[in-house]
């Protein structure tokens, strides 16, 4: 096996096209089970599902989602945690039922059992359908940094120095991010049944060619992708600059 690679000319091509597939599949099935990201690489998908919620009658009301992971300590309404970024950027703006979003409690005071909690909860709904995903300059995949076991599940994580300053941008300053999150497991993720993972920019294009094409390895983390029965790498011209050219496009 090896992921299918989408290259686009532009961000915003790369965000219509993962757009498209995710409304195609929950036009599919109603009570898609939606796994989602957060950062900046998928809000032009989701500006793209609103507009086709609102223009074209895109129907979230039987969706079910579940967010890979959310910063320790922050509350839901700190504009800097996952579950402020879902409301604001997605769920207050389509039909979905708020019931229906799952996002990690970072406030909770038993951590442990809470991601044992998020875990019964997706095994309940039958495993994701069809999980979005982004990737860190260092090849992570949700709070999965380099070294995390491919099959890890739903648990705390401490953040790496890399991914604390690669977020600082979303902070005042670095000293504010938090060092631990909750994040959904390796292995958790790479259940879904099918994954996209959007890529944007250069600065993502060394940690593209590794995970496409370099060796699977927990040292970068989205190498593991390369064994998933349906996965595609959706690129602009940027991210897929450092690839060979030898990998499978359409």
């Amino acid at each position: 096996m090896s992921v299918k690679v989408l290259i686009t000319k532009s961000y915003d091509e790369l965000s219509k096209k993962a757009a498209e597939i995710v409304a195609s599949t929950i036009r599919n099935k109603p009570n898609l089970v939606l796994g989602l990201a957060t950062g900046g690489t998928p809000m032009g998908c989701y500006r793209e599902l609103i507009r086709m919620h609102r223009e074209e009658g895109l129907d979230f009301s039987e969706v079910v989602t579940f967010n890979l992971d959310e910063y320790i300590g922050l509350s839901p309404d700190h504009p800097q945690s996952y579950r402020y970024f879902m409301d604001e950027n997605l769920f207050r703006h389509v039909n979905i039922r708020m019931e229906n979003t799952h996002v990690p409690d970072g406030m909770s005071k038993d951590p442990r059992k809470t991601c044992e909690e998020y875990e019964d909860a997706i095994r309940k709904v039958g495993r994701i359908d069809l999980q979005l995903l982004g990737i860190g300059s260092n090849g992570h995949i949700a709070f999965n940094e380099p070294s995390s076991p491919f099959d890890s599940r739903t648990r705390v994580v401490s953040l790496s120095e890399r991914t604390i300053k690669d977020n600082a941008r979303f902070f005042k300053s670095i000293d504010e991010v938090p060092r631990q999150a909750l994040s959904m497991g390796m292995g958790t993720t790479t259940e879904a049944r099918k994954i996209i993972l959007l890529a944007s920019g250069a600065g993502k294009a060394e940690a593209v060619a590794k995970s496409v094409e370099g060796k699977i390895t927990t040292d970068v983390p989205a190498s593991v992708l390369q064994k998933h029965p349906d996965c595609t790498f959706i690129l602009d011209e940027e991210a897929a600059s450092k690839l060979s050219g030898k990998v499978t496009k359409f």
